[in-house]
């Protein structure tokens, strides 16, 4: 039997996860008018890392905090993802920053991200 080899770019373990892609989508109103609204775009598998997190004060004890994660799709399911779109997982609404393609290897996409608290 062959001992396991760590493979960075089998990603396979770790997308378990039902991820619900949003985006806005150009429609038409009651007035004829064009107007952007967000809408349920496709829904995939993917894994969501948790990158950096950082709290930060600000005036009458406000506290801000910061949270960056990486999400990992299969490129060709993820392939249509872009920068204005964001991901929602457990309620949770992920904003997408930057979209990378590890080494240009076509295998899988991360999705670096920044939680959004409202």
């Amino acid at each position: 039997m062959q001992p396991y080899k760590y493979n960075p770019f089998n990603h396979s373990g770790i997308m378990n996860k039902k991820l619900a892609v949003w985006g806005k989508v150009k429609e038409l109103n009651e007035l004829k008018e064009t107007t952007y609204t967000p809408k349920l775009l496709f829904s995939i598998w993917g894994g969501v890392i948790p990158q950096t997190g950082t709290l930060q004060r600000a005036q009458a004890d406000t506290i801000l905090s910061k949270t960056t994660h990486k999400i990992i799709v299969r490129y060709a399911s993820g392939k249509d993802i872009t920068q204005d779109m964001w991901i929602m997982f457990k309620g949770h609404r992920f904003d997408i920053k930057f979209i990378l393609n590890p080494y240009f290897r076509n295998e899988s996409l991360e999705l670096f991200c920044e939680e959004v608290i409202e």
